[in-house]
């Protein structure tokens, strides 16, 4: 009864896929000698891969908040300071006499008690090359600052980048009192844009030379026309000094308005940011969890918040050009509806 036997094999097989959940093809031949016919079934197990969704419940907050970035290029260590204010002399920059002054003013009670010098010059090239005053010091205050800018020779080319090389690579006069062993802060001042087209056609190449001076240790502030959209000052966009702000804002440096009626808080922030950073002061009250600290783009743990005065501590002090970032996330509307902005 080979035929039963067979039936009861093939029984047990299909039942046996079945139960494993799998495929079976069959495929039959023949087989066999003379008159004698033997029929042979072979099984074939085929296994198929099924791909089952895992869903994973996690809570997502309602309102994360707004992300914000403070930073900072953290200042090297050095042996004084050369401050340079490259002032517009052209005829429209008269009615900011009384700002100007009062800002140097700022400036200079804003500065430590040694180690630094200020001159004045135009942005004038052919004038900036020639410029031959002794720099104010330590001890001098706001009579010596006006006397120095009623004497300084005045020119009607409004070219800063230009007029700063001039000073700093050309002028005579100037190499008996600079110091390349100091920092450097350039404080550009106009009601125009920039218009170098001698050295710095572009404002790349006044950043590239800039920043290989001092060996790192420069600094970069400007008192210009904002964009119309953001200025206190009735003027169109082609007065907005553009290429100085985006000079400025490679050393991340102040930009003040100038048509804002004091100048004061924004300049003597230029002059504080001289020294080395140990602390920096939030922008906006942090979600603190969410505070993360960046050095040169990578996660850094050495330091702490405090919430009592909204402030980074660092307990490892960054080194000389490192850029520090400190992101967060904040809620804009316990700010009195300041929205706020990301930054850099």
């Amino acid at each position: 009864m080979n035929w039963a036997k067979n039936l009861a094999m093939k029984f047990a097989m299909v039942t046996l896929a079945l139960l494993l959940g799998c495929t079976t093809n069959m495929d039959y031949y023949i087989v066999g000698t003379g008159t004698d016919t033997v029929s042979e079934t072979v099984y074939e197990t085929v296994y198929e891969e099924i791909e089952v969704p895992v869903y994973i419940e996690t809570e997502v907050p309602a309102d994360p908040g707004s992300i914000w970035i403070d930073s900072f290029i953290q200042p090297q260590s050095v042996d004084g300071v050369d401050i340079l204010w490259v002032i517009d002399t052209s005829g429209s920059m008269g009615r900011f006499d009384e700002e100007l002054l009062t800002g140097i003013e700022a400036m200079l009670m804003a500065l430590p008690d040694s180690g630094w010098r200020l001159a004045m010059l135009t942005n004038d090239p052919s004038y900036a090359s020639i410029e031959s005053q002794f720099p104010l010091v330590p001890g001098d205050d706001i009579v010596d600052a006006e006397n120095m800018y009623n004497s300084m020779g005045r020119g009607h080319r409004e070219e800063g980048f230009d007029a700063s090389y001039e000073y700093l690579m050309n002028n005579e006069y100037a190499q008996t009192w600079l110091r390349y062993d100091a920092a450097l802060l350039v404080v550009f001042v106009s009601d125009e844009e920039e218009q170098s087209d001698d050295h710095f056609p572009t404002v790349d190449g006044f950043v590239s030379w800039y920043q290989g001076l001092r060996s790192g240790s420069v600094f970069l502030s400007s008192i210009v026309n904002l964009d119309p959209s953001e200025s206190l000052c009735n003027s169109s966009s082609a007065h907005a000094g553009d290429r100085y702000i985006e000079a400025t804002n490679h050393f991340a440096g102040q930009i003040i308005d100038i048509c804002f009626e004091d100048w004061s808080a924004g300049v003597i922030d230029a002059a504080t940011r001289l020294e080395p950073y140990e602390f920096l002061a939030l922008t906006h009250e942090p979600i603190e969890e969410s505070i993360r600290v960046f050095i040169n783009g990578a996660l850094d743990h050495d330091w702490y918040y405090s919430s009592t005065d909204n402030t980074v501590y660092f307990t490892v002090i960054p080194g000389g050009n490192d850029l520090v970032e400190i992101g967060y996330r904040y809620y804009p509307e316990e700010e009195h509806g300041d929205t706020g902005d990301t930054g850099l």
